[in-house]
């Protein structure tokens, strides 16, 4: 499974999140390997409307309905038809008592991904936390070009799948070749979350293609 994190960059506003989208759903259709769009709150609706595929959002609040202005409700998200949302992304950080009281009220049958940065997270307030999926990216690694948690911390990979063995890891920050993919597969987990290398890239068909190809066998 490849989870791309569009963010907000500027490629992907107006018609760009839509051409990008289109993207990994061609790039899903040739290969069988399962690809999910992260998106803007703003953009959600939109793709899932026309392209008819699972999409994820990049942040939820702890507020599911009320005089709460400006903050997203999971239910509401979840009711727009939108599939899941990432939870705690470095970007968007919550403490670990918000996380808990998000996850005690979350919707049936809308994906969550709690996203970790340590693996002293890992080791103390998630390991009993119930997600789909967690995402391991280190802060200082997100956007690297030339180093990936793949090639700096892959004994970590590896401790936190040990620590999860009933929840799918999906491996992030500078993800950046097939080599960093395959690393991450060997070592447990199931999948990648990725942004920068395949969103600000001038062929990202052809990088995410790459990278998908390592998930067959």
């Amino acid at each position: 499974m490849i989870a791309v994190n569009f963010k907000i960059y500027e490629n992907t506003f107006g018609n760009g999140v839509l051409e990008l989208a289109k993207i990994c759903k061609k790039v899903m259709e040739k290969t069988g390997v399962k690809i999910v769009p992260v998106v803007s709150v703003v953009d959600a609706r939109m793709i899932k409307e026309k392209l008819e595929m699972e999409v994820w959002i990049q942040n939820v609040d702890e507020f599911f309905e009320g005089a709460k202005s400006g903050s997203i409700s999971p239910v509401q998200a979840k009711e727009a038809g939108i599939d899941g949302s990432l939870i705690n992304h470095s970007e968007c950080r919550k403490n670990p008592g918000t996380i808990k009281k998000i996850l005690k009220a979350w919707p049936k049958k809308f994906v969550a991904t709690v996203c970790l940065s340590s693996l002293g997270q890992a080791e103390g307030w998630a390991k009993n936390i119930k997600s789909d999926f967690m995402a391991y990216e280190p802060k200082n690694l997100i956007g690297s070009k030339d180093r990936s948690v793949a090639s700096e911390k892959p004994e970590v990979i590896k401790k936190i799948v040990e620590i999860f063995p009933k929840v799918p890891i999906l491996v992030g920050a500078g993800i950046h070749s097939a080599e960093d993919v395959k690393v991450s597969l060997k070592l447990g987990a199931k999948g990648i979350l990725i942004s920068s290398y395949i969103v600000k890239s001038k062929n990202p068909e052809e990088k995410l293609m790459e990278l998908a190809k390592c998930f067959k066998k």
